[in-house]
């Protein structure tokens, strides 16, 4: 477990999804209810952790009954295929991120969001082809995750990637992917920030507020510890005025074609 999740993750119960974390900081979680939900997959070669931590909360990794991915980048998606194998259970992705799922991809160049994103941009493992996966469950809109054992939905919420999504659980408990990160690619805990790549920040701050709208308990990110959702809406106020700004003077890149149905 990284040093991230063992905090949180030494008990596991209905009320909070404990991470299953694999490797380089990068969260996956574990949605128990009357069969468990894994979302995310991690890092290529994060899948034999993963595995290994879900059984050490108890979880017998058979019963998992979905794999749900918040979007196609390979830090969430690279050890989907592997994770598949392990567990036998299907993979749900939002239809707008078939691509890099199909190619084992993500889609370049990255976006920056800042002088991070700048500096890991050219780093060689983020453009690493890696297992191409299928998934078997396609999503295209809100997805009630009743039928796969645990009271949740699938969001989509574009903006970090055309077809980026978050799960939110009946309790209030938004695993929210990439849509928020904490600072420094989760090093500084409880405080809000982009994490290094948007394809589309304007897009991706719209689905924010709009989860935000729905009242979460806690936002459990990609990257670091889970962020207090009044704490995210001040720094979404002042990030809209940001984003404002950059866009009136022409320096806000955006991928086209970025948005996804919801």
């Amino acid at each position: 477990m990284d040093r991230h999740a063992q905090g949180e993750s030494r008990v596991p119960n209905q009320g909070r999804p404990p991470p299953v974390t694999g490797r380089h900081h990068i969260n996956a979680y574990l949605l128990l209810g009357r069969r468990p939900v894994i979302v995310d997959a991690g890092t290529p070669g994060s899948g034999r952790r993963i595995h290994e931590q879900v059984a050490g909360h108890g979880v017998d990794p058979a019963d998992v009954s979905l794999i749900v991915l918040t979007h196609g980048h390979i830090d969430h998606f690279g050890s989907a295929a592997e994770l598949h194998r392990l567990t036998g259970a299907p993979v749900a992705g939002h239809v707008a991120d078939l691509g890099p799922y199909r190619s084992g991809r993500a889609r370049e160049p990255y976006l920056p969001t800042g002088p991070m994103g700048r500096l890991m941009a050219r780093h060689k493992n983020l453009h690493l082809r890696v297992e191409p996966l299928e998934p078997d469950v396609l999503v295209t809109g809100e997805t009630d995750l009743e039928d796969f054992g645990v009271s949740a939905r699938i969001m989509p919420t574009p903006g970090h990637t055309a077809g980026s999504v978050s799960v939110l659980t009946d309790r209030g408990d938004l695993v929210a992917g990439d849509l928020i990160a904490n600072s420094f690619f989760g090093l500084v805990r409880g405080r809000p920030a982009n994490p290094p790549f948007h394809d589309d920040p304007l897009g991706n701050l719209a689905s924010l507020r709009e989860m935000l709208a729905l009242n979460p308990a806690r936002l459990h990110v990609g990257h670091g510890t889970p962020l207090e959702p009044d704490r995210v809406r001040r720094w979404a106020d002042r990030e809209h005025g940001r984003l404002s700004r950059r866009e009136a003077a022409g320096r806000l890149p955006v991928r086209g074609g970025s948005g996804a149905p919801r």
